[in-house]
């Protein structure tokens, strides 16, 4: 699958998880709830019990470890701790939504940082070639 083919994919899936929760994000501050107070928001799923609390369960887990790898992984690959941050406070909007932007921004600057180094050792090789 070409590159911008499956970062169409990644940003529109993160726009259709935006759309598709942020309805229920609403609703549920409609009825009294804080969004930036995530003990409440995932209480009350995980009140509901069943397959809510699985849900709930499930993406809290997920969601703390993307907090954590975001932001070693930015760091570890060049971009820096503060873009892993960036996503970390994206995430308070979705991970569903951060993530795919995430990996979009992350592939990016690979190859940007590949290419660079390519045309480094090009450079390189014409100088050396004199």
């Amino acid at each position: 699958m070409s590159t911008n083919i499956r970062h169409a994919f990644f940003l529109g899936s993160g726009l259709v998880a935006l759309l598709v929760t942020w309805p229920h994000a609403f609703e549920w501050m409609d009825a009294g709830g804080n969004i930036f107070n995530p003990v409440d928001f995932f209480g009350d799923a995980i009140d509901a019990g069943g397959t809510a609390a699985f849900l709930s369960l499930d993406m809290l887990v997920a969601w703390a470890v993307f907090m954590v790898w975001v932001v070693f992984d930015a760091r570890r690959i060049g971009m820096g701790a503060k873009w892993g941050w960036c996503f970390v406070a994206l995430s308070y909007i979705g991970v569903s939504m951060a993530f795919p932007v995430y990996l979009v921004t992350r592939e990016r600057f690979l190859d940007k940082q590949a290419s660079a180094a390519v045309q480094a050792s090009d450079a390189r090789a014409g100088v050396e070639g004199l």
